[in-house]
């Protein structure tokens, strides 16, 4: 975060991501078909977190910054109605938290990202996003030791910056205690994402 005052959404009490307020890429991986069930299931690109997501956030674009990069999300908030979804397509406890016991994105306490470089190059982190097999974990020693190096650099700085880590998933950061936060759906925002 730059500074100044958080943009709040105009339900949820949650906050709006992006440019110019948070200096990041915002690729929203559920607005396009390029995810795990291959068609779009945001109709709108919007990203939003809790408040307090969003200030350890703009500790990590700060920490990022520091050594030339810089964080690209996938996801933040996700409405129960596109964890259901998700669910429904993969039902695989792994990798998805089942709907019924509602996930921290649902509650805008976790995030889904990457490093990039400064021309916004992603990283190689060893798999893509949402590489639903266990190469995917973090400490896995049959990845490029460039690819590990750059998942410990992020797991340091995302940290540093307060957030807990998924141990199944290299991208997935989410606050600690989020399910102490209330789930919020997609008609709560007024401005939603599906």
């Amino acid at each position: 975060m730059l500074g100044g005052a958080m943009n709040l959404s105009p339900g949820g009490g949650l906050v709006a991501i992006g440019p110019p307020e948070f200096d990041l890429d915002v690729a929203l991986a559920y607005a396009t078909a390029d995810n795990i069930t291959g068609k779009p299931i945001y109709r709108h690109a919007r990203c939003y977190l809790h408040p307090k997501a969003a200030e350890h956030l703009g500790q990590a674009i700060a920490l990022a910054r520091h050594i030339g990069c810089r964080l690209k999300i996938f996801d933040a908030f996700r409405p129960t109605e596109a964890q259901w979804v998700l669910w429904n397509h993969t039902p695989d406890p792994e990798f998805l938290a089942d709907p019924r016991k509602g996930s921290p994105h649902s509650r805008g306490a976790a995030v889904d990202l990457t490093l990039i470089d400064e021309t916004g190059v992603e990283l190689d982190m060893g798999t893509g996003f949402d590489a639903f097999s266990p190469q995917a974990h973090h400490g896995r020693l049959d990845i490029l030791p460039s690819a590990g190096r750059h998942r410990a650099i992020l797991l340091g700085l995302m940290t540093a910056a307060g957030w807990d880590n998924y141990r199944n998933e290299w991208w997935h950061y989410q606050l600690f205690n989020a399910r102490d936060y209330p789930l919020v759906s997609d008609g709560e925002l007024g401005a939603g994402l599906m």
